[in-house]
């Protein structure tokens, strides 16, 4: 495996990350400062793209920035309990549920609004009422 050094773009076509997001993960702190080489530009190693890999993973599976902190947090730590790692995933477990749950909810109104709005060259619209409603 190549140990090297890479600029921002290598780290970024390697991990599958932007280099925005790069800059932007360092900025906030989920990624450490990057070296800098003797010309001023960023460089990283494979750490860095590992650890931009795992966020990259973390986003996929809509995980926030604060639960992708804890979670790096326990990945480096060898020592870590493994029910600290569950527990985290079942929080995003039960926040992704409520989410379905009101998506769901959404997904029914707006549906039902759909189905009683004529569609045709008329002015009235129950889609519109049924949002100024809810407004």
């Amino acid at each position: 495996m190549n140990h090297a050094l890479m600029n921002i773009g290598e780290a970024a076509k390697r991990s599958g990350v932007s280099a925005r997001m790069i800059r932007h993960y360092e900025g906030i702190g989920l990624l450490p400062a990057a070296k800098r080489a003797g010309s001023g530009y960023r460089t990283y190693g494979h750490s860095d793209v590992h650890t931009l890999r795992f966020v990259r993973h973390a986003r996929a599976l809509g995980f926030s920035v604060k639960q992708i902190e804890q979670l790096l947090g326990l990945w480096h730590d060898q020592r870590r309990p493994s029910r600290k790692v569950k527990a985290l995933a079942q929080a995003h477990i039960a926040e992704l549920e409520a989410r379905i749950r009101d998506l769901g909810a959404m997904k029914r109104t707006l549906e039902h609004l759909a189905a009683h709005c004529r569609g045709d060259e008329r002015p009235d619209c129950p889609i519109l009422d049924g949002l100024a409603e809810e407004a």
